[in-house]
């Protein structure tokens, strides 16, 4: 039997992830069930359970594969851009959706919630690096707020559809330049 490449095994783990990631934006995790998975990834059920075990290490699997989008510096011009990405991405790929259900998620999961933890901890520590001017202490409750408000907004546009980024950005503008 001719060995599949490693190309070859990576491409179908992401086409059940991105199979799921979209099924998940737009019908949740409890009302996706793994035959739901197995017809919008187009594989058979032992493909899908080949790569993962069940459901929750789905979950895991496209939450390790969020994206860090951060700008390179925090100036109103950026924060703003920065915002536009997280409303496009919640127009175009069900994002914001898809974030509210992880979250939903992740309060009645441990390991989830470990997860999610970790990333914005993650996330938290590349805003105090973005915030070099700081007191430490200082640098990372701005941070926390940042982040915070951040998920707010992708939070509101989960639930509201299309929401102006302006007085977020706004926000996000007045607690860096305190």
């Amino acid at each position: 039997m001719p060995k599949v490449s490693q190309d070859h095994l990576d491409a179908r783990r992401q086409q059940i992830i991105d199979a799921a990631r979209a099924r998940f934006a737009e019908h949740g995790f409890a009302r996706t069930s793994m035959p739901d998975l197995v017809r919008a990834s187009g594989l058979s059920t032992g493909a899908i359970y080949r790569y993962f075990k069940g459901k929750d290490e789905i979950v895991a699997a496209i939450c390790e594969q969020s994206s860090r989008a951060l700008p390179a510096e925090l100036t109103a011009a950026s924060i703003q851009e920065f915002l536009e990405h997280i409303r496009t991405l919640a127009r175009d790929e069900g994002h914001a959706r898809l974030v509210a259900q992880i979250y939903a998620e992740a309060a009645v999961s441990r390991s989830l919630a470990e997860l999610v933890d970790r990333q914005l901890e993650e996330l938290r520590g590349a805003v105090v690096a973005l915030l070099p001017g700081h007191e430490p202490a200082r640098a990372g409750r701005i941070a926390e707020a940042f982040v915070a408000l951040c998920q707010a907004y992708s939070q509101q546009l989960a639930v509201r559809g299309d929401v102006d980024p302006a007085p977020f950005t706004d926000a996000l503008v007045a607690i860096t330049e305190s």
